[in-house]
């Protein structure tokens, strides 16, 4: 049996799953960025005063970066564009999105980009972790077709939302999700050890990156530019940007 995306439905006003998802992990994630900036030292109201800034900017960003790349839908059902409830929000427009509005809180208030870029990681990855339940909801995010044998090693309730179209598929949101959750526990072992600022930050966008080049491979909507997956692109233009800075960082302390 295939999952209500609905999850309130209270006369004209319909809540989604997906958009009940999505503010989970923005609020575990404030939470958390919340507790690190107490533990390191750093007034965590800033924490609040840039989440202000930083969550509208992503969201907004990360639906713009989604209906770029499918324009052409979009272009002929121009109402669709608003309708974010049915998923449609690309991490890698987030990120930048999230990226620019902190950047210009940091500037303003004179505060350290690479100590409040290490904060902010781990709850970016945990957030990235819950979220990818909300296209689980939303039978989107999956992978290529599966046999019956290989989706059975799964939970019943993953196997039904993963049997669209009378195939199973991959369920590559679950297997982003996992490697989420591995890396963001790499990097809370990371922050309470010794360690060059931006360390986390980079170590973040270094490992998501490698796992979302692989698992990308799998997925059946991505986004593309020319014959090449966009996700994939960006993944090793931050991988190599990640390596680079750390390398850069690690000289400087060293001198």
């Amino acid at each position: 049996m295939v999952l209500d995306p609905v999850a309130i439905q209270i006369g004209p006003i319909t809540i989604y799953w997906y958009g009940v998802i999505i503010t989970s992990a923005f609020v575990v994630g404030t939470a958390l960025a919340y507790y690190n900036a107490s533990r390191q030292g750093i007034n965590p109201e800033h924490i609040l005063n840039m989440l202000i800034l930083i969550i509208p900017a992503a969201i907004i960003m990360a639906r713009l970066y989604y209906v770029f790349f499918n324009w052409d839908y979009y272009k002929l059902n121009p109402l669709e564009i608003f309708a974010t409830w049915h998923g449609g929000l690309a991490i890698h427009g987030g990120l930048l999105g999230g990226f620019l509005a902190g950047y210009f809180y940091v500037r303003k208030h004179k505060l350290d980009f690479w100590k409040l870029s290490d904060i902010f990681a781990p709850s970016i990855i945990l957030g990235q972790a819950i979220g990818r339940w909300g296209n689980f909801m939303n039978q989107e995010a999956y992978g290529g077709p599966v046999t019956l044998e290989y989706i059975s090693r799964f939970p019943d309730f993953i196997q039904n939302q993963m049997f669209i179209n009378g195939q199973y598929h991959h369920p590559t949101f679950l297997y982003e999700s996992v490697w989420n959750l591995l890396v963001f526990a790499f990097l809370m072992v990371l922050i309470r050890r010794s360690h060059i600022p931006g360390q986390i930050f980079l170590s973040y966008l270094a490992l998501y990156s490698a796992g979302r080049f692989f698992i990308e491979g799998l997925r059946m909507d991505s986004l593309y530019l020319g014959p090449f997956r966009v996700a994939q692109l960006v993944s090793l233009v931050l991988i190599a940007t990640a390596v680079t800075l750390y390398l850069r960082l690690k000289r400087l302390k060293e001198k």
